[in-house]
């Protein structure tokens, strides 16, 4: 579990570059999120405790001051740790220039880790923008400005770290995930991924073992699925359409498989996802009060 306050976004107003959610969340010990793919690029920071983060085979051990960007359409795991979790804010965004800021910053998909000391002044920005919550134009370049501003922080005061060389087994398996995050929507098997790899399909499912500790067929399945979920809860695709979108012939057959994999059908899934999240959401909004008072009482130095 976690306490959580989401502000999830939908006005597109900047389309070079928009806000899509923002939000802080404080964990319970080994709370994870994925495997997932999302829909927007992510940064989170992480403000105090420890965790992790999976991208394909590589595994990032992180503490307070680091922080990871997630890309879209990426599966990915992250969980906190268990006997000092994390407490983060992040920030979803997407826009027709989002490469290039972030290249700007120096994040990539080889780059995706970062440190930077200014928590205070991201968590400040953060705060600001769950403030200014409402459609308003005013709103709306209040919470333009402090994304511009997020992206300046981090490109004063950013150190990235690099991963260390794969070895050739590992170079497999990342060429693997490259080939089921491109083609996931096409009607792709274990067969087409070894053959693009140029290893067989016995060998390919060894390194799956030890790399991922699944099958390839599993991972591919659940890659598919999980954008589903994705579609399922941000979009009004219908089955039909969200089908198509992740690798299935028809709604029939990809229902049927959602329900094997999940125990549940996907409008059902749909409907209770949106439910809950409404209400969790309703139910922990005093997170956000709880946050403000706190940063009240370090200004007036009470704390």
């Amino acid at each position: 579990m976690e306490d959580a306050y989401v502000l999830q976004l939908s006005n597109q107003k900047f389309p070079e570059l928009y806000l899509c959610s923002c939000g802080y969340s404080k964990c319970e010990p080994l709370h994870s999120f994925g495997p997932a793919v999302r829909p927007d690029y992510l940064i989170h920071y992480i403000l105090k405790g420890k965790g992790s983060y999976r991208v394909g085979d590589v595994r990032y051990c992180l503490e307070e001051g680091q922080g990871f960007l997630i890309e879209p359409d990426v599966l990915t795991f992250y969980q906190a740790d268990e006997e000092e979790p994390w407490e983060y804010l992040w920030i979803g965004f997407n826009g027709a220039n989002v490469e290039e800021y972030l290249r700007d910053v120096g994040l990539n998909s080889e780059k995706l880790i970062f440190r930077s000391g200014d928590a205070e002044s991201l968590k400040q920005m953060l705060l600001k923008m769950l403030r200014s919550a409402t459609g308003s134009i005013a709103d709306q370049y209040e919470r333009q400005s402090l994304l511009y501003s997020f992206f300046a922080v981090l490109s004063k005061n950013m150190d990235i770290s690099t991963p260390k060389e794969q070895d050739g087994e590992n170079i497999h398996i990342r060429r693997a995930v490259e080939y089921v995050r491109n083609h996931y929507f096409d009607a792709i098997g274990v067969a087409d991924i070894a053959r693009y790899v140029c290893i067989d399909r016995t060998y390919l499912y060894e390194l799956f073992r030890k790399y991922l500790g699944v099958s390839p067929q599993y991972y591919l399945v659940n890659y598919r699925l999980t954008r589903a979920e994705e579609l399922l809860t941000h979009t009004e695709l219908t089955l039909s359409e969200i089908a198509l979108s992740c690798g299935y012939q028809n709604a029939y057959s990809f229902g049927k498989a959602f329900k094997a994999k999940r125990g549940i059908a996907p409008i059902k899934f749909r409907e209770k996802n949106r439910s809950e999240k409404k209400e969790y959401l309703e139910h922990h909004k005093d997170v956000l009060k709880d946050m403000i008072v706190e940063d009240s009482k370090v200004q007036r130095g009470t704390e």
